[in-house]
């Protein structure tokens, strides 16, 4: 069977909170593990792989945030004083549409999961960032409600097809409680993207928005700001 592309990983992408109990094939931990790799190479950004490890998410935080059977999950953190927010937002979620890609469903966790038992697994001398559940989905989760277009990005008579497609795009990133606070402008073949306003993980959420953007327009297209 053919992959899925990037692009169709981002259409089919939800967030999922419940998971079964199927254990996820070696093959498939590998080829997350190269992910990762290629994606943090060079950066002060860690990303922890963790498997069958029920107790990331066994604590009465996670399931008030209705999380359950999460047995897998990934752990991202930064060196102290280093500001690897944006980065964890996009390298993580090139790891979710990758996941989604190999058949796996995710969901950012922010504040609902086991602290405790997730902040052993951060390496000596970093802070914890976020942290992704993944596993198999008891279900494919509901897509978001997003905003309109035109209240998000600033449009003209003469936007490039790119453009649009990576707005388009860049609306169906996952952000904190769908908050989508961010601004997309265009000048020629630049972009920016800038937070707006404030609210719980705009740098990561920022990260999120610039992955999608890329993916829908195509970066030999455009270049950022």
């Amino acid at each position: 069977m053919e992959q899925m592309t990037l692009t169709q990983a981002m259409q089919e992408r939800h967030s999922v909170r419940s998971y079964l109990d199927t254990r996820v094939p070696e093959e498939i931990r590998a080829a997350l593990a190269v992910c990762r790799d290629s994606l943090t190479n060079g950066q002060d950004l860690h990303i922890r792989l963790v498997w069958d490890d029920p107790e990331g998410f066994d604590s009465r935080l996670a399931h008030y945030g209705h999380f359950r059977n999460v047995r897998n999950f990934m752990v991202l953190s930064a060196p102290r004083g280093k500001d690897m927010d944006e980065a964890a937002g996009y390298c993580g979620e090139m790891l979710v549409l990758r996941a989604q890609q190999l058949g796996l469903r995710t969901c950012w966790a922010a504040l609902t999961f086991n602290r405790k038992a997730v902040r052993r697994l951060v390496p000596d001398g970093d802070e914890l960032i976020i942290v992704i559940a993944m596993g198999y989905g008891a279900d494919n989760g509901t897509e978001h409600r997003s905003q309109v277009e035109e209240k998000l990005a600033a449009r003209s008579a003469d936007d490039p097809a790119w453009y649009l497609q990576g707005v388009r795009a860049a609306l169906s990133a996952p952000t904190a409680v769908n908050q989508q606070k961010f601004r997309i402008a265009r000048s020629g073949r630049t972009v920016s993207i800038r937070t707006a306003g404030l609210g719980p993980c705009l740098k990561i959420d920022l990260g999120i928005v610039k992955c999608h953007f890329e993916i829908g327009a195509g970066k030999e297209n455009f270049q950022w700001a």
